[in-house]
């Protein structure tokens, strides 16, 4: 099995989810939001790290100087920092997030936050259809909630899908985003947060729930017709390869003797998770490769581990253009071993590996490292996975049927399958969530509460 990328920190034995090992950046980092902040240097108080940065400096000075108002040090270090991404680095797969912002990321990622359990999205009332046109949460544009997780406090307290959130602790959603919402209606354990509701276009009414633990199920998995295995993995979390390796050999022992993977609308995560997880299909071989700066070249092989890599089981992979990074990775390999027939439509096309670090003020960064490439060494970038057999959902189709499964199922009834297949038990993933070095990026996390 190919060892995890690993980039450890030097000076502490604290476990980092990944690291910051680019000296150039972490340089201009340090000058940004230590050195402005903290005054070092002479006149303007800016140390360039570099002689490019004088003009930096010299702006500064002027700004300490000659500035009407007084001016916060942590706001323009910070702002120091989002220009630097976002100017000087022009990859918007690299990038600063505020404290908030990276803590709830964090918990995507570790499986594992405090909050109420519940699938939130936004809505526009008017147009269901036109969600471009919602940038943050209007009378029209909504915050809704998608369903309650299971055995939550959300499902406790008794909400229900299409419930539209007007408050939170009192204060409106009106003029914020998603992630402004996410972050207050997420807080400690044992603690309430209550939330007015409209259910039904009925009176608003207050629902106080109890915040707890809340650990992310990724995967849901069920029979189709007594025989058919479909297991849909909504994300690349540290517990996601367990979660799946149990889930697909429940199936299997359940008498599915062919798979439907949905992989749609799943944005990424751990590259160790979408290694472990494609080779649940896939017996020997390579599954991607990761290409770093320096001519630094890393091989993902096929873990010899899997539950499903019996070529008699049909596997069917479900995706679409919300399938990013990690999903395709898996997409992918499963289709150019010839291990899985894709039906839907093109995938993302992110190709491209991160790293996430801390900063000092508990904000973090996320900087490009590498590209990753398919076993036969293609770029999903920019036009993304394609798939076998072409399926999307149209303005006429009904929201209550889906086009894609049954495109999935009407493919598998032509398919032979095995007398018998069996399944084995994958060996639980050794490494803690932290201990797990890269995303493959997110490109757009679920929202959950």
């Amino acid at each position: 099995m190919t060892e995890p990328i690993r980039i450890e920190p030097r000076a502490s034995s604290l476990p980092w989810i990944i690291s910051l090992a680019l000296a150039a950046v972490v340089g201009a980092l340090l000058f940004a939001g230590g050195y402005l902040a903290g005054g070092a240097g002479s006149g303007s108080g800016c140390a360039a790290p570099d002689p490019a940065f004088d003009p930096f400096c010299e702006a500064y000075g002027r700004l300490q100087s000659e500035y009407v108002d007084e001016l916060d040090p942590d706001k323009l270090a910070e702002g120091a920092i989002r220009g630097m991404f976002q100017y000087g680095v022009e990859d918007p797969n690299s990038g600063y997030m505020p404290p908030e912002q990276y803590q709830q990321a964090l918990g995507d990622l570790s499986g594992t936050f405090s909050g109420i359990g519940a699938e939130m999205s936004m809505q526009n009332a008017d147009d269901p259809a036109d969600l471009a046109a919602c940038t943050e949460f209007t009378e029209v544009c909504q915050l809704v909630v998608i369903a309650p997780l299971s055995d939550s406090p959300a499902e406790e307290a008794g909400l229900e899908a299409g419930d539209v959130v007007l408050a939170v602790d009192g204060d409106s959603v009106v003029g914020s985003i998603m992630n402004d919402q996410i972050s207050r209606i997420r807080g400690e354990s044992g603690t309430d947060v209550t939330l007015t509701l409209q259910r039904d276009a009925g009176e608003p009414f207050d629902v106080t729930i109890t915040r707890a633990s809340i650990e992310l199920q990724e995967v849901e998995a069920r029979l189709i017709d007594e025989h058919i295995g479909y297991i849909a993995l909504n994300g690349f979390s540290a517990p996601a390869a367990d979660q799946f390796a149990a889930a697909l050999e429940d199936l299997i022992e359940e008498g599915a003797d062919q798979i439907v993977f949905d992989l749609r609308d799943n944005p990424g995560g751990f590259i160790d998770a979408a290694q472990q997880i494609a080779s649940q299909f896939i017996d020997d071989g390579l599954i991607f490769t990761q290409e770093s700066a320096g001519n630094d070249i890393r091989e993902y092989a096929s873990t010899g581990e899997g539950i499903a890599t019996d070529r008699d089981l049909p596997v069917v992979v479900l995706i679409n253009p919300g399938s990013a990074s990690a999903s395709e990775i898996v997409a992918a390999a499963l289709q150019e071993t010839d291990r899985a027939t894709l039906i839907g439509e093109p995938t993302f096309g992110k190709n491209t590996v991160q790293v996430w670090g801390r900063l000092e003020n508990d904000a973090g960064v996320r900087i490009t490292i590498s590209r990753w490439f398919t076993p036969q060494h293609n770029s999903v970038a920019p036009d993304g996975v394609q798939p076998d057999i072409a399926v999307s959902r149209t303005d006429a189709t009904p929201p209550d049927e889906d086009p894609f499964l049954d495109a999935a199922l009407e493919f598998l009834a032509d398919q032979p399958v095995a007398d018998e297949v069996g399944a084995r038990r994958v060996p639980s993933s050794v490494a803690a969530p932290f201990d797990l070095p890269a995303t493959v990026g997110i490109v757009a996390a679920r929202s959950i509460c």
